[in-house]
């Protein structure tokens, strides 16, 4: 898989170079700036993008900005974001485009190398991968719940589970219960939220942002 990541910090932007590189990935460039960014994920059209939110020249929210700008110009393009702060505004829109993968993760939350590179993984196959904290922070500012009225205690924490990108096996082994027992929720989910089958649409990504109010 082809990555451009993002990072003003040398010393990390060269150590997920390595890390990614070390797990089979191929980082067809790094920047350190939004602008360059963007010139970069138009240019080579990465299977994913691992993005800082806090670049130069404004040091706020530039990363994420810029990616937004970027799948603006390629539809679906993968993005996972990594950042110390959960920024609101640009997370939803983020989120609420469902064509293509997407990620949020706080950097302080990604000490396990595994579960980062299968994020970054999931992304690119067109997955989520939500910190749980960053799920947290959007459901306080959630607008609206209607949709959500139908579905159990149970499947409400099936699908806040499936917002973090876990599988049906992750999910069973996290509650205690069979995977059957998992995949009969997510089925009653996507029927509760009217998610018909599809060849098109990813109803697990469909499911998360309605979970989101996105």
């Amino acid at each position: 898989m082809r990555v451009v990541i993002a990072e003003d910090l040398a010393l990390l932007r060269d150590g997920l170079i390595r890390l990614l590189e070390a797990f089979g990935f191929t980082v067809v460039e790094a920047v350190d700036n939004g602008p360059s960014l963007v010139r970069a994920l138009t240019t080579h059209r990465p299977d994913v993008a691992v993005v800082d939110v806090r670049l130069p020249p404004t040091f706020t929210d530039e990363g994420l900005k810029a990616a937004l700008e970027a799948r603006r110009q390629i539809p679906g393009l993968p993005v996972l974001v990594l950042s110390q702060h959960v920024e609101q505004l640009y997370a939803r829109e983020l989120l609420s485009d469902s064509t293509g993968g997407v990620g949020y993760l706080l950097k302080d939350r990604v000490s396990d190398v595994g579960q980062f590179v299968d994020a970054v993984r999931r992304v690119a196959e067109g997955g989520t991968a939500l910190d749980p904290d960053v799920v947290a922070q959007l459901l306080t500012k959630r607008a609206r719940e209607e949709p959500l009225q139908a579905l159990t205690p149970r499947e409400r924490e099936v699908l806040g589970l499936m917002a973090e990108g876990r599988s049906n096996a992750a999910i069973a082994a996290r509650l205690f219960v069979t995977e059957k027992a998992i995949s009969k929720h997510t089925n009653n989910i996507f029927a509760k939220l009217g998610l018909a089958p599809s060849e098109d649409d990813n109803r697990r990504v469909l499911a998360v942002l309605a979970y989101l109010g996105v």
